[in-house]
């Protein structure tokens, strides 16, 4: 049976997760795809294709992508290449204290380069990306013509 992985499943943005595969045949051809909707709706996704080592497993950290969003060894590499599905829309995260950005994992057999929504994945599991640490406190400043926000550490 076919796992993805994300350790840990909730973490602030800029922390490193390791993202695991197991479950291939070895030397399998699979597509790792990542994706999330922003707060206004609209989609951002990369995806990488890999060979299954010789246990049937795929790290991003320690296997080379052969190609999509990028190619090469990146741990983060699903995370730092999502790009929109609308052109000239950036990933921007408004509401930093309320919520997280929940990233959907998916492992595709073969290549895929579509977004065929009947295309079913090997296996899928989600990560939560937050941007604010519990118990931080969000202060609004106004000052003349400064606008901004302190984050206050609890």
């Amino acid at each position: 049976m076919v796992e993805v992985t994300v350790t840990p499943q909730s973490s602030l943005a800029d922390r490193p997760v390791q993202i695991r595969v197991q479950g291939l045949s070895p030397s399998q051809l699979v597509t790792l795809r990542a994706w999330l909707k922003d707060e206004q709706g609209e989609c951002f996704q990369s995806r990488a294709f890999f060979h299954a080592d010789e246990a049937g497993e795929v790290d991003p950290g320690l296997h080379a992508a052969l190609g999509g969003s990028y190619s090469g060894v990146w741990p983060m590499g699903l995370l730092w290449f999502l790009q929109p599905d609308t052109l000239f829309r950036r990933l921007v995260k408004r509401d930093v204290a309320g919520s997280p950005f929940r990233v959907r994992l998916e492992v595709l057999d073969g290549l895929s380069l579509g977004t065929d929504p009947r295309e079913q994945p090997l296996a899928s599991c989600e990560a939560e990306r937050w941007y604010v640490g519990p118990g931080v406190q969000r202060v609004p400043i106004r000052e003349g013509r400064v606008r901004g926000a302190l984050f206050l550490p609890p």
